[in-house]
C-alpha cells in the first residue's frame, strides 16, 4: 500500500486577504506536503491564489479544490488549468464541483438542473481541450459547442487551443457528495474529494467506487487537533457541522444534511437542522454527535492521533488534506503522519 500522502487546505479567503498563504505553501513544500489546494464560494476564487503561490514554490502540486463549473464555461476553465500547468511546470490538479443550487443560481445566475449531466459534458470538454488531438465540439444541451441557441449569429465554428497544453492527462478531480455523483467521479475522473469521510463506515462508498480505475484518488479534507482535552479539540469540527448540516443549503436541499444520513445519524441531522433554522444555532452545535465529529476527524493526544491515524491507512484514501494556520501545526501533522 502507497503511503498516505499529505495535503493543505487553504480554503477560501475571508473578509480579507490572509497574510500568510505563501509562507505556509512553502513551509509545507519544506515538509514534504503534496499538494496545497484553494477554493472558492462567492468572493476569491481559486486560480489566482494559486499562480502566486506556484511562484514561490517549486515542488508542491497546485490544486484546486473546487472550482464551481457554473463559474466558468468548461474552456475557459481548461483555459485557466493549461496556463498555470505551464507556469508550473506541471503541477497542477483541477478539482472541480457543481456547488449547490443557492449559490449556482443565486450568485452565478445558472441553472442548477441535471448537475450529474452537465458536469459530465463539462468534463469531456475539459480533455477534449487538454488533448488538443480535434477542434472542440460538443453536442450536449447543457455546453453546446459550436452554440447556436437564442440569440447566435450562426457563424460559431469549432476551435482548437492556440497554446500546446503541458499534459494532456492533467488530473482531473471532482467534489462529490451524493451516491451517482461519487460513481461518477470513479467513472469520468482521477480523484474524488468527498467531503465527509468516516474509516470506520467503508460501505457507505464501496458501491459508487466499484468502477474506479487503478491509481484513482481520494483526498479527504479532515481537521486535524492534537490536544489532551478532547472535547475542546472536537469543539470547532462540530461548530462547522452544525452549521453545514444546520444552514449550507435549503431546508429542502441540503446535500450535506442527506450525506450525514447516509452516514447513521440520520435523525441527528433531522434534530441539527431543526435547531439551525428555529435559530438555536448554539443548541444545533451541542446537538452534533461527538462519535459522528469523531469519526470525520482526527482529534487528540498524539498518541490518540497516531492511533486512529491506522484506521484511515486502511482506507482507500490517498491524502489526507488538513488545514494549517500556523508552521507549528504543519510540523506536528508532518510529524504524525509522514
Amino acid at each position: 500500500m502507497a503511503p498516505m500522502k499529505l495535503g493543505l487546505q487553504l480554503g477560501y479567503w475571508q473578509a480579507q486577504p490572509p497574510a500568510n498563504h505563501v509562507a505556509l505553501a512553502q513551509e509545507a513544500e519544506r515538509l514534504g506536503f503534496d499538494s496545497v489546494w484553494t477554493a472558492e464560494a462567492w468572493g476569491s476564487d481559486a486560480f489566482t491564489p494559486l499562480a502566486w503561490i506556484g511562484a514561490h514554490t517549486t515542488r508542491i502540486k497546485l490544486a484546486t479544490g473546487i472550482v464551481q463549473i457554473s463559474a466558468r464555461t468548461p474552456t475557459s476553465t481548461a483555459m485557466h488549468a493549461l496556463t498555470l500547468d505551464h507556469l508550473s511546470q506541471g503541477r497542477v490538479i483541477l478539482g472541480l464541483g457543481v456547488s449547490g443550487p443557492q449559490v449556482v443560481e443565486g450568485w452565478y445566475g445558472q441553472p442548477f438542473d441535471k448537475p450529474i449531466a452537465r458536469t459530465r459534458e463539462y468534463v469531456s470538454i475539459v480533455r477534449q481541450v487538454l488533448r488538443r488531438d480535434a477542434p472542440v465540439t460538443n453536442a450536449g444541451p447543457h455546453y453546446p459547442l459550436p452554440y447556436t441557441g437564442a440569440g447566435a449569429w450562426g457563424v460559431g465554428k469549432p476551435l482548437r487551443s492556440i497554446v500546446h497544453p503541458l499534459r494532456a492527462d492533467l488530473p482531473i478531480y471532482l467534489g462529490a457528495e451524493g451516491p451517482k455523483n461519487v460513481a461518477l467521479a470513479a467513472e469520468i475522473c482521477d480523484g474524488w474529494l468527498p467531503l465527509y469521510y468516516s474509516p470506520f463506515r467503508p460501505e457507505v462508498y464501496a458501491e459508487s467506487l466499484a468502477r474506479a480505475k487503478p491509481g484513482f484518488q481520494i483526498v479527504q479534507g479532515l481537521a486535524v487537533n492534537v490536544t489532551d482535552d478532547l472535547a475542546a479539540g472536537l469543539a470547532p469540527v462540530k461548530a462547522m457541522l452544525g452549521f453545514y448540516i444546520g444552514g449550507m443549503g435549503a431546508r429542502q436541499h441540503n446535500f450535506h444534511k442527506e450525506l450525514m444520513a447516509r452516514m447513521g445519524f440520520e435523525a441527528e441531522a433531522d434534530r441539527i437542522q431543526e435547531l439551525f433554522f428555529a435559530g438555536k444555532r448554539g443548541e444545533a452545535i451541542a446537538a452534533v454527535p461527538d462519535a459522528f465529529a469523531d469519526e470525520i476527524s482526527l482529534v487528540g493526544s498524539a498518541e490518540r492521533i497516531r492511533d486512529r491515524l491506522q484506521a484511515w491507512k486502511g482506507t482507500p484514501v490517498t491524502t489526507l488534506l488538513v488545514q494549517g494556520q500556523d508552521p507549528q501545526t504543519l510540523r506536528k501533522i508532518a510529524e504524525l503522519v509522514l
